[in-house]
């Protein structure tokens, strides 16, 4: 069962982690903020008399989940911000209102992004995946726990049981794979 101090240092340990990944994710700094928030609060109230060890695990599957919900509630939002925009334009009196005319997105979120954009952010994502996909597992693992789950190279040693030194190396030599194959694709990153 971890201690009131334990889980107070393992959130103030993984927050910066946790907003960093959650920033790219769902692309605003606020809602990064608010999905972190979010995560930390509910890895206390139900999973904060768990081991300590138990923690780092339990808050990435809730990091996750809590990203998954934001998406799934602005996907409802935008639904129903499409759905009065078309009853308003159905209104006699007020014929040349149109609420996503007012509606302006924040720049740099998906919605604000053009189709084309959003396209092509997909297409070079699902390509990056694809090459992340290919590499030898050892590669794979040391690759996404450094750079995805931004864990330092003692964490990832640790957890791949494992050398630094071999983290150092399966990192490199995914690195160097990733952008030769995408270079070869026409992708630079």
């Amino acid at each position: 069962m971890a201690t009131d101090k334990e889980l107070s240092d393992f959130l103030k340990g993984v927050e910066r982690r946790a907003f960093k990944q959650a920033a790219y994710a769902v692309r605003t700094d606020e809602a990064a903020l608010d999905v972190v928030q979010d995560s930390m609060i509910k890895l206390a109230e139900k999973y904060g008399d768990k081991p300590a060890a138990e923690l780092p695990l339990l808050f990435q599957r809730i990091l996750q989940n809590t990203i998954h919900d934001y998406f799934r509630r602005e996907k409802t939002r935008n639904t129903w911000v499409t759905l009065f925009s078309s009853m308003g334009s159905a209104t006699q009196e007020n014929e040349d209102f149109d609420i996503l005319e007012t509606f302006q997105a924040e720049k740099g979120t998906t919605a604000a992004e053009s189709g084309s954009d959003k396209m092509e952010r997909e297409q070079i994502l699902a390509i990056i995946d694809e090459e992340i996909q290919k590499l030898p597992s050892r590669q794979r693992e040391a690759f996404l726990m450094r750079y995805w789950h931004d864990m330092d190279v003692a964490e990832t040693a640790e957890s791949m049981g494992c050398s630094i030194g071999s983290v150092k190396t399966h990192c490199s030599r995914a690195t160097h794979a990733l952008a030769k194959a995408l270079k070869a694709k026409g992708i630079g990153l």
